[in-house]
């Protein structure tokens, strides 16, 4: 990775983090809102020096031209959902709305009766029965009674329907763990981000038997600061403890700043008073769990869920947490992006897994998933996956890889088969009930949903209901996952 040297002098990012820079002998940071577009405009034909642009040595980093490209990008893509914003979240609250008319209403034929009748019956936002964008994407709630605590592929099962589950609201988290479920629920909320300046991050930790459950909710697709998590292509250099001393890794800045990265602080041992953080607070939860004997916790999400879920291991490391560490099971991330550079990658394979030997990372990829290839690996910011990729293609078929194929989802050569694939994609949502029971039946939105799936290919195919069906119905050919 091509990283700028440190400088004695080092300009002060905007952002509100004045103190960063004393913390960071390395870092880029994007301000989107100190950029005007003729400025943008510029960027793409000059390297000079930009307010929007904060690191060490700004001329090296513009130096070429694929960097200011995909930093323009970035802060155009930034700019335009801060623009939208508002737009965005009615549109998802109207939206949300709609999904659940009919469902408040016993069906659509009971929706149609009531009209007649004038007695609607208007969903509530925040009832146990409210679901979110993503949950109506997949409407399963309760698990597979043919899955036992303890059987193989019960983990990675139960990762992705509590990951799912993350997306809902506290009622509807509590009524499925506690009343479906029967498992027992010790945290829901909505964490702080120091440098969003109002909660971004939301997790739920639940408790089956003697196995905690760690989930960190994803991007919500109507949110634009949570979007702006993700496109943002900021990263700070960090220190973690390794075997040897402490080693400099690059880590996406966006990431750490949903899991509790605190302004002007870094990751101190604690968090300021009077704002709840989700590093923090999760390790806090698991340090008084983890004094029964026997209870181990597996950690996980989709999307954005999952970067937080193995950095959040990562702090740990750096922390030094052995005692939370060694009762680590699993990592299980479903559609995850790129967290952070090559060394990171070094440092967890060699110091979390090698060294310690206390659990295993499955990173599982669907198909043509577009967000698992995002950011882009490669040698403009070096953003890199590590260890083993689960890789399942479109009929549930996986093997383990090094990467998952078209790993930047850029080559032209993918494009024709990516829309075959989801085409096949929307007619295997009619069949597959056929041949695998009601419970695989699709919803009518997430049909739509696919049907758009076929403008843009990949996009569909992030959909959490696939990521449920390969750790029913897939099969890996090389590898065994718990």
């Amino acid at each position: 990775m091509d990283m700028p040297p440190s400088s004695p002098m080092l300009p002060k990012p905007r952002m509100g983090c004045e103190d960063d820079a004393q913390l960071y002998s390395n870092y880029l940071v994007l301000d989107p809102k100190q950029a005007g577009f003729l400025d943008l405009a510029r960027l793409l034909f000059s390297a000079s020096e930009r307010t929007y642009i904060q690191c060490p040595d700004t001329s090296k980093e513009l130096r070429e031209f694929g960097r200011r490209w995909v930093i323009f990008i970035s802060i155009v893509v930034q700019k335009l959902l801060h623009l939208f914003k508002g737009m965005l979240g009615w549109l998802g609250n109207a939206l949300e709305f709609c999904l659940n008319l009919p469902s408040t209403n016993g069906g659509f034929l009971k929706l149609i009766t009531n009209s007649l009748k004038g007695n609607v019956g208007w969903p509530t936002r925040g009832s146990p029965t409210f679901a979110s964008v993503v949950g109506n994407l997949d409407q399963r709630v309760d698990l597979d009674d043919q899955l036992k605590h303890g059987d193989a592929g019960y983990n990675a099962y139960l990762s992705m329907m509590a990951a799912k589950l993350s997306y809902e609201n506290d009622s509807f988290v509590e009524t499925t763990i506690r009343d479906r479920w029967k498992m027992e629920p010790l945290l829901r909320s909505d964490f702080w981000n120091d440098y969003q300046e109002q909660p971004s991050t939301r997790a739920i930790v639940f408790k089956d038997g003697d196995l905690i459950v760690v989930a960190f909710r994803g991007t919500p697709p109507f949110d634009a600061d949570a979007w702006c998590t993700d496109v943002d292509l900021s990263w700070y250099e960090l220190e973690l403890e390794g075997e040897a001393g402490p080693e400099t890794v690059s880590i996406h800045s966006g990431f750490m700043k949903a899991l509790g990265l605190q302004k002007g602080r870094g990751w101190p041992e604690a968090p300021k008073e009077g704002k709840p953080y989700a590093y923090y607070k999760i390790k806090e939860i698991l340090g008084e769990q983890l004094k029964e004997e026997g209870t181990k916790f597996i950690v996980t999400g989709h999307s954005l869920g999952g970067a937080l879920a193995i950095l959040f291991v990562g702090v740990l490391g750096k922390h030094q947490e052995d005692s939370i560490l060694e009762r680590l099971e699993g990592v299980y991330t479903f559609g995850q992006p790129r967290v952070g550079d090559e060394r990171f990658g070094e440092y967890m394979k060699r110091k979390i897994h090698r060294e310690m030997n206390v659990f295993q990372y499955y990173r599982y990829v669907y198909s043509s998933d577009l967000v698992p290839r995002l950011p882009r690996d490669g040698n403009v910011f070096g953003f890199k996956h590590f260890g083993p990729c689960l890789y399942f293609n479109s009929l549930y078929k996986g093997k383990v890889l090094g990467e998952a194929p078209n790993k930047n989802s850029s080559s032209l050569l993918w494009f024709i088969p990516n829309i075959m694939i989801a085409i096949w994609e929307l007619v295997r949502g009619f069949i597959i009930p056929c041949l695998k029971g009601p419970s695989y039946r699709e919803s009518l939105f997430l049909i739509l949903f696919r049907m758009v799936g076929i403008a843009i290919p990949g996009l569909s195919a992030h959909s959490p209901q696939d990521y449920v069906n390969l750790t029913r119905l897939g099969s890996l050919s090389s590898h065994e996952v718990s």
